[in-house]
């Protein structure tokens, strides 16, 4: 059975629901890197360094990262080497069977949440201005309590005009208390406050909003530090996650935000958001090879819905779908001609 039918036979057998808002979510990078793919597959009836280039610069362009084309690359060949592959047929299946053990190399990271009965869990959502992140936690306040959970938000962005009335009408929409103060507040005072509601009402999750922009960069982060450092000492081990949300539509510019977070406040895991929106879902490998943190959460469209725990092998087949779908019925044509015989 080829790895497509694994991987498809896999992740069918899950959700299948799920599965299709992967699909549908990474239409706009597979219509632009597969159809590319494809292109190469068609011209390159050689597997040979003139077609790797090639897949190179595709890769490129869908913002995988140098780094780790250079890695998919050596692998490729590697394999090609191995198996004495000539022509390019199989190639797409080869590709995203590596493109999964890429992602799941490395250091052994959950993409679960940080989640335990019995406790105040506190997840920390840290992120610029502009990506998401209040919407983010609006999404996933509906989620856990989908899940059974009581959930409580604390609205600690006091600094972005429409910030608190922003989470303030999530909390209407889901059901769900906000902890707030006046805009300009200081944002450690929420916090606070914010930790002692959800102790004495024996809630099961806060979720800490917080500024994305401050008078300069060192302002934030060392507001962040001081956010951070009162909820560990209100609660030991906590922040239980301190999750990023990351704008996929900014391509490589969502690395060094990254960067830049992680020094500060321990990134726990990456918030994907507006993976839909954009024909560079590459981004995803980026991450998790530069960074070594996880992506647990991806944006696949506006829906309520539609923020998914992100899982490596549904991502795959969003981005190859189409192709590797082709790839299989050729596969079996084949079987069946020789079953003819």
């Amino acid at each position: 059975m080829s790895f497509f039918k694994k991987l498809k036979e896999k992740i069918t057998g899950t959700n299948e629901t799920v599965t299709e808002k992967f699909k549908d979510g990474l239409t706009k990078t597979r219509e632009s890197f597969t159809s590319k793919v494809n292109d190469l597959v068609s011209r390159f009836r050689v597997v040979d360094e003139e077609f790797f280039e090639e897949l190179e610069e595709v890769l490129l362009q869908a913002d995988v990262g140098f780094d780790t084309v250079m890695e998919l690359i050596d692998l490729l060949k590697d394999e090609v080497k191995r198996k004495n592959i000539k022509d390019t047929t199989g190639m797409q299946t080869l590709i995203s069977e590596k493109l999964v053990e890429i992602y799941n190399a490395g250091e052994e990271v959950s993409n679960e949440l940080n989640i335990e009965e019995g406790r105040l869990n506190v997840i920390l959502m840290v992120g610029v201005n502009g990506v998401g992140k209040t919407t983010t936690i609006g999404k996933m306040a509906s989620r856990l309590q989908k899940e059974g959970k009581t959930v409580m938000l604390a609205a600690g962005d006091t600094f972005r005009a429409g910030a608190i009335d922003q989470l303030v009408v999530w909390g209407e929409r889901t059901g769900v208390e906000v902890v707030r103060q006046a805009e300009g507040s200081d944002p450690a005072a929420v916090i606070f406050d914010a930790v002692k509601a959800a102790k004495k009402r024996n809630v099961d999750v806060l979720i800490c909003d917080t500024a994305g922009r401050l008078q300069n960069k060192v302002n934030l982060m060392n507001e962040l530090e001081k956010v951070h450092r009162i909820i560990g000492r209100e609660i030991e081990g906590a922040p239980h996650e301190v999750l990023l949300a990351l704008d996929a539509t900014t391509g490589q510019n969502a690395l060094i935000q990254a960067q830049t977070f992680n020094e500060a406040t321990n990134v726990t895991g990456i918030v994907l958001t507006k993976l839909d929106g954009t024909a560079k879902g590459g981004i995803v490998l980026a991450i998790r090879s530069k960074l070594d943190i996880p992506v647990k959460f991806v944006g696949l469209g506006e829906g309520i819905d539609d923020l998914q725990p992100f899982d490596p092998e549904k991502y795959v087949y969003g981005l190859f779908a189409d192709g590797l779908e082709m790839e299989d019925e050729d596969e079996e044509d084949e079987e069946g001609t020789e079953e003819d015989k």
